[in-house]
């Protein structure tokens, strides 16, 4: 049994704009980056899973023509709640300090923490492994980074570093002596539809403080891989 992962490529979204389950459309790189991503896609493939935002339902199908293709909500992105759409640097100081301060615990306002997002995606993995099929599951750097966290048992609060999803990347998992293992078969960084991380505008806010700085260093790479 093999289970695929893949990000969907990149999105659509206006420079500095917080999202997660906002259903964005995909940037005009998608042709390209499809075709990139379907060089590592094997034809044995059984089943295949989906997000139902656009931006991996478009992508499944055209990875997967052929296929029925099930969509899950248990595969959308973490939801930002009343942070989405919202541009980083309109977000409130405070609700912001605080969730970056325990994002895998502290959940957004009207949103999912981290945690949240790790039990859902979780869950959903075993379902698929509970069918014992070869699979597909197109998703969410979040929904990839939690699945990963899980079978390798890394702490929530090291996969960002341990883990660093670009857009169309493509993580095969497998099963050998009984335990899951992953291999990176695409991970390279898009400059076709390039979206920028929205690190610099919470840095201008925030980088003079010393101790804020750190904080938010820790976690930059979490809020622009999380979407």
């Amino acid at each position: 049994m093999e289970i695929f992962l893949i990000r969907h490529t990149t999105p659509l979204v206006e420079k500095g704009t917080c999202y997660g389950q906002s259903d964005l459309e995909t940037a005009d790189s998608f042709h390209i980056e499809a075709a990139l991503i379907k060089n590592y896609i094997p034809s044995t493939v059984d089943a295949v899973y989906s997000s139902p935002l656009k931006r991996c339902s478009r992508l499944a199908k055209k990875l997967f023509p052929a296929h029925t293709i099930s969509y899950h909500p248990e595969l959308k992105e973490i939801h930002c709640g009343e942070w989405e759409l919202k541009k980083w640097d309109e977000i409130p100081a405070e609700p912001l300090q605080t969730w970056m301060a325990d994002y895998v615990n502290i959940r957004m306002p009207g949103g999912e923490s981290y945690l949240d997002l790790f039990k859902r995606s979780t869950d959903f993995l075993k379902t698929i492994i509970s069918a014992r099929q070869n699979a597909a599951v197109i998703t969410h750097g979040g929904v990839i980074r939690s699945m990963l966290s899980h079978i390798t048992d890394t702490p929530l609060v090291q996969s960002f570093e341990k883990f660093l999803i670009e857009y169309g990347c493509v993580i095969k998992l497998g099963l050998q002596n009984g335990l899951f293992y992953s291999t990176v078969l695409y991970n390279i960084k898009n400059t076709l539809g390039v979206v920028p991380s929205p690190a610099s505008f919470i840095c201008s806010r925030y980088g003079r403080y010393g101790k804020e700085c750190r904080v938010l260093f820790s976690v930059l790479t979490c809020i622009f891989h999380l979407q």
